[in-house]
């Protein structure tokens, strides 16, 4: 017999060679019938794959994130088996699970149509309805080249020769379709209940520019039809809140041919921008930040000595000067350590904390460019923080604090990530190992739950990665913070001891907006593009019920803006509902109607754009709560 230790540390006996499967029946048959894969002794396998010695065991179904993952890895396999049997002379790439459902990647002689989705995604049902059990199979190098040189698979023999040397080599075999896979997949097809092929795009192989460009057509698929219903309805939602349609209706951006992926933004965009980045300048100042700006190309010579030019100079644009190679920077780092080494500093000045809202900028294809999420030129609200050892703890919450006051202040929930070294790095393993410590340090000092990310620090330290979720429901990562042993050691960075003698200080990168383009973009989809007022570009507008009031309304127009409130007044010879409506779609949130009796009463009538009718208000008490309103940045 051997022994089972579960997720709740409970432990089960069983007989070697009992299957996942029959562990999660023995724990309750409601688990074995969600069950997806199991996760034996940290690593994900398949429902059929044996125990044979004492193990620890968690059943993974759809609730948990890496059943999803594998949910939707194996619905990219049903996808791949239904193109090859209406399409035999297609070629097969990749296929992963992604954040929400999946995609697949194909070379075909003809391009997909919108058309084809729907004969695909009817392919699909009828295999789950045949439910072929996934197989696994293990090959050899040399076998996996032949067998996908037989069935003419030049992708995947690709695939197959760049899998590092002593790793094993799996395939799935699934009824008439076999595909290079390490796995797990489900066992039982038919728990895919509901699936919805939603897109077709281009996608360059392995995403160089230079390869082929491949079909991809992206799905979503889950265990119940009522899920799949929801995920529908929301992505109706997120079509309306789409920031490149709101951007343009609201008038706050546009992206022109002139200029892929550098936006430009317009008068009532670089309202919100400012009223942004004048929050950012007020908080980091009362927590000690000095703002500094630091030019936007620099020597190579320098992004080499950062370690930039060695992990990201196909992401980087170039100039020559003076017969010398200069950079654009795509990030802001090597110019606060110059900035740094100016001067000798004592360990009584230190922690220096500084902060610079600088434009980088970053290479990115043409087929990624999204609005405003995913540019080439944007704005990082980068900070960096140069420390002793015995500081680190303290500043490393310092800054969690701040990041979670600003993201209360939108009304942002958040899940923190943290990512330890990746595969390309610079720097001693043991200077990682002791800055990841002090970051877990810090989290659990603070008490907060957060999520191991193997392998997705920056190429220098670690970083703890907060993801914020919106009134979707979807996350995206923003603020970080990332602790750096590698630069100051590359810049020879030194301060003065206690001792009298030279140490070297400890970095901390972080950013709390991310980015000011990609913020903006998260904030106009998340409120739909109806503003708080702190950041409406109008925050309210005088509406007279006939041209006589006009005046009336310029002058409590003047009043208001006086008072630092931008305020319009729309005297258009239209009807008051026109009027109303159109100042409803702009989303601006106050209209402040206008006639004889409030001329008379010096008083508005106000209308919310969220409440409706509010009631008639003093103007000038009504211009002060909007006042205090602004100051609470109220959502």
């Amino acid at each position: 017999m051997i022994n089972i230790t579960l997720k709740d540390n409970a432990v089960l006996q069983a007989a070697s060679g009992t299957t996942v499967y029959d562990i999660a029946k023995q724990i309750s048959p409601s688990l074995a019938r969600n069950a997806l894969a199991g996760l034996l002794n940290g690593k994900a396998v398949d429902l059929t794959t044996p125990i044979e010695k004492d193990s620890t065991l968690e059943i993974l179904t759809f609730d948990d994130a890496r059943g999803k993952e594998i949910f939707w890895h194996t619905s990219s396999h049903v996808l791949a088996q239904a193109v090859k049997r209406l399409y035999p002379d297609a070629q097969i790439a990749i296929g992963p699970a992604i954040e929400n459902g999946f995609y697949y990647d194909f070379d075909v002689t003809h391009p997909f149509v919108p058309e084809d989705l729907d004969k695909i995604e009817a392919e699909m049902k009828k295999i789950i309805k045949e439910n072929p059990h996934p197989k696994r199979l293990e090959l050899s190098r040399c076998d996996a080249v032949a067998y996908f040189e037989k069935t003419g698979e030049p992708y995947k023999v690709e695939l197959t020769n760049a899998i590092e040397e002593g790793q094993p080599i799996s395939l799935y075999e699934q009824g008439d379709f076999t595909d290079l896979c390490a796995g797990p997949h489900l066992y039982d097809l038919s728990t895919i209940k509901a699936l919805k092929l939603t897109s077709i795009a281009g996608a360059y192989w392995r995403g160089n520019e230079n390869n082929r460009m491949l079909q991809r057509i992206y799905g979503i698929s889950f265990p119940k039809q009522s899920m799949l219903d929801e995920y529908l309805a929301l992505l109706e939602e997120a079509k309306k809140r789409d920031h490149r349609k709101l951007g343009k209706e609201l008038d706050l951006f546009s992206v022109m041919e002139e200029g892929p992926g550098f936006p430009f933004f317009h008068p009532h965009g670089m309202i919100v921008r400012n009223e942004l980045e004048s929050f950012w300048r007020i908080e980091h100042a009362k927590r000690g930040y000095s703002e500094i700006r630091t030019p936007i190309m620099l020597d190579s010579e320098l992004w080499k000595q950062s370690g930039h030019w060695q992990n990201y100079k196909d992401n980087m644009y170039f100039s020559e000067i003076d017969e010398r190679i200069f950079a654009l920077k795509p990030m802001n780092c090597p110019g606060s350590m110059l900035l740094y080494k100016r001067k000798m500093y004592s360990y009584r000045d230190l922690p220096l904390r500084m902060g610079e809202l600088g434009i980088v900028h970053r290479h990115e294809l043409s087929g990624t460019l999204h609005g405003l999420m995913r540019v080439r030129n944007f704005t990082q609200d980068d900070a960096h923080i140069f420390m002793t050892p015995e500081q680190i703890k303290d500043e490393i919450i310092g800054v969690m604090d701040l990041i979670d006051d600003f993201y209360s202040i939108f009304g942002f929930e958040y899940h923190i990530e943290l990512s330890t070294r990746p595969e390309k790095f610079i720097g001693e393993i043991a200077s990682w190992d002791l800055a990841t410590d002090a970051l877990r340090a810090a989290l659990e000092s603070k008490g907060k739950e957060f999520i191991i990310n193997e392998g997705d620090g920056a190429f220098y330290g670690p970083k703890i990665d907060f993801h914020l979720k919106d009134s979707l429901n979807r996350t995206w990562q923003c603020g970080t913070i990332q602790l750096d042993f590698q630069m100051p050691e590359r810049f020879d960075l030194t301060y003065v001891g206690a001792d009298g003698e030279k140490h070297r200080p400890i970095v901390i990168h972080t950013v709390t907006y991310g980015s000011i383009e990609r913020f903006i973009a998260i904030l106009t989809e998340h409120f739909a593009g109806a503003f708080p007022l702190w950041l409406s570009p109008i925050q309210c507008v005088f509406i007279p019920v006939s041209p006589e009031f006009n005046d009336y309304a310029s002058q409590l127009q003047h009043l208001y803006r006086d008072a630092g409130l931008r305020a319009e007044t729309d005297n258009r010879n239209e009807k008051m509902g026109y009027k109303i409506r159109e100042a409803q779609m702009k989303k601006i949130p106050y209209m402040l109607v206008v006639g004889q009796k409030e001329k008379d009463s010096n008083t508005v009538s106000v209308r919310s754009r969220s409440k409706g009718d509010a009631g008639v208000f003093d103007s000038e008490e009504f211009m002060k709560k909007m006042q205090e309103e602004i100051a609470l940045k109220t959502y």
